[in-house]
């Protein structure tokens, strides 16, 4: 059975209508409003680039470190004790040995995977020319391995760094850990 021109033609329209009707409407509903975890992590100002050095204007604690532009960076693969209240064991010479390392330096950022942590901190591994600033942290005992897939990269030459200083007791594996 054949349709008529005419009502072909009409079907078209109408067609087009209700398409247009329905991309329409969606694109003019009201965007959700974002929750807090989507609204919390700060907007990076410009790219991270690994063939740039950044400046080390503040050393948080052990882990964490404050670049030019405001930006954090947790280092990827290792953890150390915190300085907050409580101030956990060789949590202030964790941080001391950080500030030794890079405070008003020039560092060399490298990311794994992921950009950020839930804190809105940008995750990498720091070195500061050839030094792994991550190892060494681990091999002198200031910190542990620690790793948070899918960041894995360096996590068994971290880990063969744990294995150093746990045999030495150098640092908190000498202090802290019985």
């Amino acid at each position: 059975m054949l349709m008529k021109k005419s009502t072909l033609k009409i079907l078209i329209k109408l067609t087009v209508w209700i398409i247009f009707i329905v991309i329409y409407s969606q694109s003019s509903e009201t965007p959700s409003k974002p929750t807090p975890i989507e609204s919390s992590p700060p907007q990076i100002e410009k790219p991270i680039d690994e063939t740039t050095l950044y400046k080390v204007i503040r050393v948080i604690d052990g882990d964490t470190i404050e670049i030019e532009g405001g930006q954090k960076i947790r280092y990827i693969g290792i953890d150390t004790s915190e300085i907050t209240t409580p101030i956990e064991c060789y949590g202030i010479e964790a941080s001391n040995r950080n500030k030794e390392l890079v405070d008003g330096k020039f560092v060399k950022l490298l990311k794994d995977v992921s950009e950020t942590d839930r804190y809105g901190r940008l995750l990498r591994y720091v070195y500061i020319d050839d030094t792994f600033v991550n190892e060494l942290l681990v091999r002198e005992g200031f910190a542990n391995a620690s790793s948070y897939p899918p960041d894995i990269k360096y996590q068994e030459q971290l880990t063969e760094a744990e294995k150093t200083a746990r045999a030495n007791n150098l640092g908190l594996w000498g202090k802290c850990i019985e």
